[in-house]
């Protein structure tokens, strides 16, 4: 038998403003549409809009 899919895919935040992204995991059920964030980008040593990508 195939094991079923699960709910809860990595996705990667990428910074609107420079080119540092992070790796986290969401929940598909969830949060079915694009995750926006705003986190702490260490390149500009501030917090930012981060957006996830596909």
């Amino acid at each position: 038998m195939a094991k079923k899919k699960g709910n809860r895919i990595i996705i990667r935040l990428k910074s609107t403003e420079s080119g540092h992204f992070y790796l986290t995991e969401k929940n598909r059920k969830n949060d079915p549409s694009r995750l926006e964030l705003r986190k702490y980008d260490p390149f500009l040593r501030r917090h930012v809009l981060y957006r996830e990508e596909k």
